[in-house]
């Protein structure tokens, strides 16, 4: 199992989301978070906008890593949204953004935060994958496409 796999529960897989810009995804995000796992949806959309003031979480090819450190969390936890129409998301080739994938980690968050994350870019970056995930209608089906998949292993 992948790391990303591990912390997405099937529940935190939406499609079709209706969101008009950034700071509507973040807030489908945090009622998404504050409804499946007790975190307050102003706590984690605040914590995403603290993030992406620093820089846009866009990865270009229309996806995106929204990711923020929650006070009180105890374990990283993922959710992935494809929302119904793209939005502007300040990502590096300006191509706007239909796919987000979300990560929260603990406020201490360690190495195992950089991991998850190099392991989401590293998912994002197959080509014939990111096309199936920005496509895809049933969750459940897409929920599955992301636990299957496997992270290429160093040798080193």
């Amino acid at each position: 199992m992948n790391r990303l796999a591990a912390i997405l529960p099937a529940g935190n897989v939406l499609v079709n989301v209706d969101a008009s810009s950034k700071k509507r995804a973040f807030e489908q995000a945090g009622l998404l978070f504050e409804n499946q796992h007790a975190i307050a949806r102003a706590t984690v959309s605040d914590n995403l906008f603290a993030r992406e003031r620093l820089g846009s979480t866009g990865l270009g090819h229309g996806v995106a890593i929204p990711h923020g450190r929650i006070k009180g969390l105890k374990n990283p936890l993922a959710a992935v949204v494809r929302l119904a129409q793209p939005i502007a998301f300040e990502a590096p080739d300006d191509e706007p953004v239909v796919l987000l994938i979300f990560l929260l980690v603990p406020e201490a968050a360690t190495q195992r935060h950089l991991e998850i994350l190099s392991e989401i870019a590293e998912l994002l970056s197959d080509r014939e994958l990111r096309e199936r995930l920005k496509v895809e209608t049933d969750p459940v089906k897409l929920h599955e496409m992301i636990s299957r998949w496997e992270p290429l292993r160093s040798v080193a």
